[in-house]
């Protein structure tokens, strides 16, 4: 991801503002400090991404998972 500063951003504006249209997106910084991210209106915003099984097939529970426990309390 590109940085711009803030004179870069202005001068060459209606280009960058195409290429974040094509899913490029970039930061504009003042000072050299990031201050602000542009993206293309139909990324998802965080609220939207769907994190439910983003680690299927990476885990795997034991079948007996739930009778551990069990297992643990009779011991005491």
């Amino acid at each position: 991801m590109h940085t711009y500063n803030i004179h870069d951003a202005k001068t060459h504006l209606s280009r960058l503002v195409e290429q974040a249209a094509k899913g490029e997106s970039f930061v504009i910084a003042k000072a050299g400090k990031p201050m602000v991210k542009v993206i293309p209106l139909n990324t998802p915003e965080s609220t939207q991404i769907k994190r439910f099984g983003f680690m299927a097939g990476q885990i795997s529970v034991p079948d007996d998972f739930d009778r551990m426990s069990q297992y643990l309390v009779s011991m005491l």
